[in-house]
């Protein structure tokens, strides 16, 4: 029988499904990440301690920069494709938008090990989708409602930021669970 608990006591590796809450350092207590995602706290984590506090501050910074993004190259662009530049803004301000989401996803919430190339394409498919009902919403948005195509995309991001939090929450970073480390000495579930 193995000891669940806190201060030290020995915990012995077997394949368990990690509980609500994981031991990350010697008393300090964080919620389990969602979708199976490994690796060590980030250094955002270690400041806000809640992964998921961690992660809606980070999709909050993106999809500020990404709208920032999209400014940028609307103002870069301003009417040199005609009427519609602002969708070549989108798809310039999509690519950087999501090379920059995925830097800072692994790099300061996750820390997921390996997979690179998985998860930057799974990543990619959930920005694809945000990206998919971005452009059906933005010239629907400024061709019928008749808003400025910057105030238009402010409010469609309202829209894409939701379906990006779940897509990266419960897919991006998924890992299976053979690809879930046993648990570390001084640690339940590796996390």
């Amino acid at each position: 029988m193995r000891s669940r608990g806190h201060g030290g006591a020995s915990m012995a590796p077997s394949a368990r499904v990690p509980s609500d809450v994981e031991q990350i350092d010697a008393g300090a207590l964080a919620p389990r990440a969602p979708a199976n995602m490994v690796g060590e706290p980030g250094p955002l984590f270690r400041l806000v301690r809640d992964r998921r506090v961690a992660f809606l501050v980070v999709g909050g910074i993106n999809t500020f920069v990404g709208t920032a993004w999209f400014v940028l190259f609307q103002l870069l662009l301003r009417d040199s494709l005609g009427d519609y530049t602002y969708m070549a803004s989108l798809g310039c301000a999509h690519v950087a938008a999501v090379l920059t989401a995925f830097v800072l996803y692994r790099r300061f919430v996750f820390r997921v090990r390996g997979h690179v190339w998985v998860d930057l394409a799974r990543f990619e498919v959930v920005n694809l989708s945000a990206l998919g009902i971005n452009a059906v919403a933005l010239p629907f948005v400024v061709e019928v409602l008749g808003l400025v195509p910057i105030v238009a995309q402010l409010l469609v991001t309202c829209v894409t930021a939701l379906v990006s939090y779940f897509g990266h929450r419960d897919f991006s970073f998924r890992r299976r669970p053979s690809d879930v480390p046993g648990p570390t000495p001084g640690t339940e579930g590796g996390d």
